[in-house]
């Protein structure tokens, strides 16, 4: 009895071993075409769809089939606007209209929902499987940030549920197969507030002050999420005293942060009150650049006059 059942084990052992060197085939050959046609070309939806017959939970065909998928939705428009800048592009033409306006056209990224779907479902497959890789998270996020443009919430609901996340996993996480700590992980979400800022929406701008709120929240000693803050009411807000008590706060504990004292001078300049700005002028001529401290000792030199 104990030799039938030792046989049956070996016969699955090698009934499984066909289809793990088909999906390494399926790799294969998905690459070489790829190279011949790209990403959504012709015979690319056929090999996924037998690839993933063949191995459903595959990460290499998951992200392959988010890829088809996104890029297969993708186009472009042109859309006309009265900035000069829009999403944080210059404008590919500038024309008049019957009454004499500036009209600035932009060409920029649309999607068909359909496809955009299929993209976000093989995406939300990927993280199941592999909820503690950045990658598939990142993928997802970056999708929305140019499928949403003006308006980034669903992006922003994505990357807060990610901090949250990242903050309770007991597990280790990882990006492109190498651990990401807390480092790694608060860079990148500073990439993504600076996406935000960039896009120079009124949405965006919320979406910019949110994601640095939930970041402090959980790490209240990281100096750039703070600054953001100072920004965001500075540039933003046009409110410059709130701007100063965010910064005070980085300089309290980062005395030498660039970015704070820079803005700090600047603020202390937009509200008129030379002897504050004077303060922060010594601090770059201390910690900011040999461009910084001539230019604030000049600037010094007209207050004291």
């Amino acid at each position: 009895m104990m030799k039938i059942r030792f046989a049956a084990v070996a016969a699955a052992v090698i009934l499984l071993l066909p289809s793990v060197a088909d999906a390494q085939d399926y790799e294969r050959k998905y690459n070489l075409l790829v190279e011949r046609v790209g990403p959504c070309g012709v015979g690319v939806e056929t090999l996924l769809e037998n690839w993933a017959k063949a191995e459903q939970d595959n990460d290499v065909m998951l992200a392959a089939k988010f890829n088809f998928w996104l890029t297969k939705g993708q186009g472009t428009e042109v859309v006309a606007r009265s900035e000069k800048k829009y999403l944080g592009m210059d404008a590919v033409l500038a024309l008049k209209d019957s009454t004499g306006a500036d009209v600035y056209y932009y060409e920029v990224l649309k999607y068909d929902d359909e496809c955009f779907r299929e993209a976000i479902s093989s995406v939300d497959r990927a993280i199941a499987m592999y909820p503690e890789r950045l990658d598939f998270r990142f993928m997802k996020a970056n999708a929305y940030i140019s499928y949403e443009r003006e308006s980034p919430d669903m992006a922003l609901a994505n990357l807060i549920s990610l901090v949250n996340d990242y903050h309770a996993a007991k597990g280790e996480w990882s990006y492109g197969g190498q651990p990401a700590d807390k480092k790694f992980f608060a860079e990148a979400m500073q990439e993504y507030c600076y996406s935000f800022y960039t896009l120079g929406t009124s949405s965006s701008y919320e979406a910019f002050r949110k994601l640095s709120e939930v970041m402090l929240g959980h790490w209240p000693d990281e100096p750039g999420f703070m600054s953001n803050l100072g920004s965001y009411h500075m540039l933003v807000r046009k409110d410059f005293k709130t701007a100063l008590k965010y910064y005070d706060k980085v300089l309290k504990k980062y005395p030498d942060d660039y970015t704070s004292i820079k803005n700090s001078a600047l603020a202390a300049r937009r509200m008129g009150n030379a002897k504050m700005e004077k303060k922060y002028l010594q601090m770059l001529v201390e910690h900011g650049t040999e461009a910084d401290k001539l230019q604030a000792q000049a600037r010094l030199e007209v207050l004291c006059r």
